[in-house]
């Protein structure tokens, strides 16, 4: 099983703080954001990781990271996006590191409180497809938003003007090898890029989209300026208190 943690963007929606650095490098707690779902990773047993950056601060996730051993990794592989096309295109730049493992996707901006290693292990021991985490959420509106029957997704629909469920699909995706013949066949979207929304559903209408709903507490650091905050106070009393806060 692989890794990727994906960690560009502009940061736009955390301005000033992103005007001269990548958001992926700003503090959270007592540590860099991006050593988060470093460790989410790590701690799930995956042992090789590409990290997929872009821009101007490139080259500061290599003099922070190195090689990944101070994580546990075996390998810590690095993958540049030219310019900003979308997770999915992010994605698709993976796909000679993959090869023909399953992977674990995470957006490195998303903190998670509990070990995923029991979502890993779900994914691993079906038989094919792939596997998205959603969390239930008082503003389905501002999310992709899942409908599940029976542990296979139904629906996915992207800030649904009227939502269908209160599950939000979070920055966290688990994908066989076939998910580079979907993202070949992806056209970008109205804003130009190639969307993850769309990858999933492609794994949906082949019937193989599958779903855990996360337990302990989810959040998005790059949301806002407000969840920025949020993020941090989450991630102080979980470090007081050992990992349970």
């Amino acid at each position: 099983m692989k890794g990727v943690i994906l960690a560009g963007g502009l940061g736009s929606r955390l301005r000033p703080l992103t005007n001269i650095t990548n958001k992926h490098l700003l503090p959270v707690y007592d540590r860099p954001m991006i050593f988060y779902p470093i460790e989410t990773l790590a701690e799930a047993g995956i042992r090789d990781v590409m990290l997929v950056t872009g821009g101007g601060s490139a080259g500061d996730f290599l003099r922070l990271l190195g090689d990944g051993s101070q994580f546990g990794l075996t390998t810590l592989n690095y993958a540049y996006q030219v310019k900003e096309g979308g997770i999915a295109q992010a994605i698709g730049l993976t796909r000679a590191f993959v090869g023909h493992d399953r992977f674990v996707v995470m957006l490195g901006d998303n903190l998670i409180q509990r070990s995923i290693r029991p979502y890993v292990e779900a994914f691993a021991a079906q038989e094919s497809g792939a596997r998205i985490l959603l969390k239930e959420v008082p503003n389905p509106r501002d999310y992709g938003v899942a409908e599940v029957r029976d542990g296979k997704v139904v629906s996915i629909e992207e800030k649904p003007a009227e939502p269908r469920s209160s599950l939000a699909v979070i920055g966290l995706y688990m994908y066989d090898s076939a998910a580079f013949e979907y993202i070949d066949t992806l056209k970008p979207s109205g804003r130009g890029e190639l969307e993850v929304t769309d990858l999933n559903n492609a794994y949906l209408a082949a019937g193989r989209l599958y779903a855990d709903i996360l337990e302990g507490w989810w959040s998005d650091a790059g949301s806002s300026i407000d969840g920025y905050l949020e993020t941090n106070i989450k991630a102080a009393r979980m470090r007081r208190s050992g990992g349970a806060g």
